[in-house]
């Protein structure tokens, strides 16, 4: 499938970093141009000058925060503006909240919701017709691990996981025979920013991880074999099927120990930064 990929366009949320700018540079040093998404335009326009110079392709950027409302319809109007006609959506943005109901907002886990959930859908929706019209193009919905299991003190952010899980699957088999892909990619612990921005400690970290890369060699993998669904690394693979192994309740009271601990190691204002 990505034999069709030079020369066409994808666009990337959450492009300013790690897995978002992991999928940029893959897919610009395979010929694609690529439209760059994120809240703040100084680290995509770096991100864009490197890929121009480096890859000879074509940017575009377009700094917009998704967890507004309407924001993904003005991002398609952008691109449409622009003359981009997308192959590949990556829906990347996203981002987590830990702790439990006694010392996180509402409002934090709607504006989580929005992003992780709201956003990733509204965009699918605007880009997925079209597609589907012409009988070509793609669709990588970044899920998570922990959308194959609840995950105590990060409970909406798993459950927002498992929605893009299950949400990516349904479409994968409706869009079956009309030459358009859907397909999630389900990344366990990676090494970006997304932990130590956070304050969490070295001391959670440094078991066996992945790198941006690894995620993005194997959502793109999958792709190419127009799988539904791919987790990423066969640790995390297998860590995927503890909930139809052991109960779901053991695997969610092992969940508690370790993000309990997690959560009282993070400074209080950092709970919603992951």
């Amino acid at each position: 499938m990505l034999d069709s990929f030079p020369e066409r366009w994808a666009l990337v949320t959450g492009a300013s970093s790690g897995i978002g700018a992991a999928f940029a540079r893959k897919l610009a040093s395979l010929g694609m141009h690529v439209a760059l998404s994120a809240p703040h335009r100084d680290p995509l326009e770096k991100l864009a000058a490197d890929l121009r110079t480096n890859c000879g392709i074509r940017t575009l950027v377009v700094a917009c925060d998704l967890t507004e409302q309407d924001q993904a319809k003005v991002l398609i109007d952008h691109l449409k503006d622009s003359n981009v006609c997308l192959e590949l959506l990556v829906n990347n943005a996203g981002f987590g909240v830990l702790g439990g109901p006694t010392n996180v907002s509402a409002a934090s886990i709607l504006k989580m919701l929005r992003l992780n959930v709201s956003a990733l859908t509204e965009l699918t929706y605007l880009v997925l017709p079209e597609m589907m019209a012409r009988q070509h193009g793609a669709i990588i919905n970044v899920s998570s691990l922990s959308a194959f299991q609840p995950v105590a003190y990060m409970a909406a952010y798993a459950a927002s996981k498992a929605y893009v899980l299950h949400f990516t699957e349904a479409l994968w088999a409706e869009t079956q025979r009309t030459g358009v892909t859907v397909t999630a990619v389900c990344p366990g612990y990676t090494r970006t920013a997304f932990w130590k921005s956070a304050g969490v400690p070295d001391c959670f970290t440094g078991h066996p991880q992945q790198v941006p890369e690894q995620v993005v060699e194997a959502a793109l993998k999958a792709l190419r074999k127009r799988l539904p669904y791919v987790v990423s690394g066969w640790r995390n693979y297998l860590l995927s099927l503890g909930p139809r192994i052991v109960s779901r309740q053991l695997v969610v009271s092992q969940t508690a120990k370790f993000t309990k601990q997690i959560h009282s190691a993070v400074p209080p204002e950092n709970h919603r930064h992951f």
